[in-house]
């Protein structure tokens, strides 16, 4: 199975739904519209690609893009021709919200949570969205770009020792 395959086959049955396409590293990178990120998703794993495996659920913060500020990303993988595909959907962060996927891979249920945790997306039909690894009472998402890098007020590092 190629790229190009997935890519046409994709395409033929949503026509409107890839936004761009790109292949970094050899692994075929799709931006989906972000309401038809689960109809895609179940086409490649019901229809003959099978598609069949989800190995990784995670989001993104481009806090700098506000159109599409938050994103979450799924990466699938074909184990009988060990082929890959990379998805990407993106939203604003005032409705940070994506269709679950957990009815179609079991194994999406701790990955959205996670993605939850550190970001603050949801997803909708979700059977327990809540924290899976910060505290209950945790009032931010910690992988949320709003807060700096490091403490400017320091006086006890010096930037020539870590090649600055």
């Amino acid at each position: 199975m190629t790229s190009e395959f997935v890519l046409e086959a994709i395409n033929r049955e949503f026509p409107e739904s890839v936004l761009s396409v790109s292949e970094p590293y050899g692994m075929l990178t799709l931006e989906i519209k972000k309401e038809d990120i689960k109809k895609v998703i179940h086409h490649l794993k019901d229809s003959s690609l099978q598609i069949n495996f989800l190995t990784d659920i995670t989001g993104i913060h481009y806090p700098q893009n506000k159109e599409k500020e938050l994103g979450v990303i799924y990466h699938l993988h074909n184990m009988m021709t060990n082929f890959r595909i990379r998805l990407k959907a993106f939203s604003k962060r005032e409705n940070a919200q994506f269709d679950s996927v957990t009815d179609l891979y079991a194994g999406a249920n701790w990955m959205e949570r996670e993605t939850f945790d550190f970001f603050g997306i949801e997803f909708k039909g979700h059977p327990d969205m809540r924290r899976i690894l910060n505290v209950e009472d945790m009032d931010y998402h910690p992988m949320l770009k709003e807060y700096a890098l490091e403490d400017g007020t320091r006086t006890d590092k010096d930037d020539k020792m870590f090649g600055r």
